[in-house]
């Protein structure tokens, strides 16, 4: 079912089996040559093909997440004769293994891989699943949208990088959010994401290419306080947590440090008690841990200090931990009373 089109920045969401069995792979080549890239596609599921697919427009950015059985497709040099769009795609293998081979280079891709390759020299790609549908998200990025050399990029196309760790571990993360969030980004919201999937592409494709120093320090900047927030959320329960710590995990100085979250409006200190307060809070609201006193929390989330604990909440919520407890434990209660607001 298509529920709106790419021309009004919105969702699309269709899958095969709305189509005859016979049809559907038919139908599938047709999608992706008018959706997402003309390429020709062969399968040994064709008799009764399965796929889906979730596609989303932000900005200029468009991204695509297809579930499908394997098949192979390739990108002839008639097809890029016919029509280029120009593009880098950056693709997230989610489930399944990808064989991708493109100029001199040729290599497989597993889970949690990343992977760029160009639409306009030719291609050859295999998708194998196992056990189920493979799944991919891809984004399709504007070749003069990146500032970065296309030669250098394409000497690395098609060679895997984990998103486990660094600016790969931050993109990744971002892509599987896209698809999540999806329907419930505004226009606005979703030209801002746009911007924000260039600025982390561009960043962890310079990486890759090690051309770090070609990105413009203002988008270092915000993708080096994406990954401080990040790593400060994964962190949280460490008592332990510091700037010192911090910066020590980023390689950089506690002094850059504190200049970074100066565009934030927030120290770091802030922000670290900021997170921890919300965690403590969603907690408390949480009726499966009405067993855990608010103490074993607040400990929870680095509150080694009852007391300490005690004046940040309510300095923070307008009142203390246990009578915030109290009234969202009452039936039908949310949120704050009437006439408490967070502060």
């Amino acid at each position: 079912m298509e529920r709106s089109g790419l021309r009004e920045c919105r969702v699309i969401e269709l899958c095969s089996s709305e189509v005859p069995a016979a049809d559907r792979f038919g139908w599938w080549c047709d999608l992706t040559a008018r959706r997402m890239l003309p390429t020709v596609i062969s399968s040994d599921r064709a008799a009764d093909f399965r796929a889906s697919v979730t596609m989303l427009q932000l900005g200029q950015i468009m991204v695509a997440a297809p579930q499908f059985d394997g098949m192979e497709s390739t990108r002839t040099t008639r097809l890029i004769r016919r029509s280029d769009p120009e593009l880098w795609m950056l693709t997230l293998v989610s489930a399944g293994v990808m064989q991708l081979e493109q100029g001199r280079n040729r290599a497989q891709s597993a889970i949690g891989d990343l992977v760029v390759h160009d639409t306009s020299r030719p291609f050859h790609n295999e998708v194998l699943h196992r056990g189920g549908l493979a799944r991919t998200i891809t984004l399709y990025l504007p070749r003069r949208a990146l500032p970065l050399p296309e030669q250098l990029l394409r000497d690395q196309v098609v060679r895997p990088v984990s998103s486990r760790r660094g600016p790969g571990a931050l993109l990744g993360r971002f892509m599987e959010g896209l698809l999540e969030q999806a329907e419930t980004l505004g226009s606005a919201e979703r030209a801002r994401l746009g911007t924000v999937a260039i600025d982390l592409a561009t960043v962890f494709l310079a990486e890759m290419i090690d051309a770090a120093r070609m990105v413009p320090a203002q988008t270092r900047r915000q993708i080096l306080a994406r990954e401080i927030k990040a790593f400060v959320q994964h962190h949280l329960d460490r008592a332990d947590l510091s700037p010192s710590l911090i910066a020590a995990a980023h390689h950089i100085s506690v002094r850059y440090l504190h200049r970074v979250f100066q565009q934030e409006e927030r120290t770091v200190g802030g922000y670290i008690r900021e997170q921890r307060l919300e965690r403590c809070r969603a907690d408390m609201a949480d009726g499966r841990l009405a067993g855990r006193s608010v103490a074993e929390i607040a400990a929870r989330w680095g509150f080694s200090d009852a007391t300490t604990f005690n004046r940040a909440f309510r300095s923070a919520y307008g009142m203390p931990p246990g009578e915030y407890r109290k009234h969202v434990s009452r039936p039908g209660a949310s949120g704050f009373p009437e006439n408490t607001s967070r502060r």
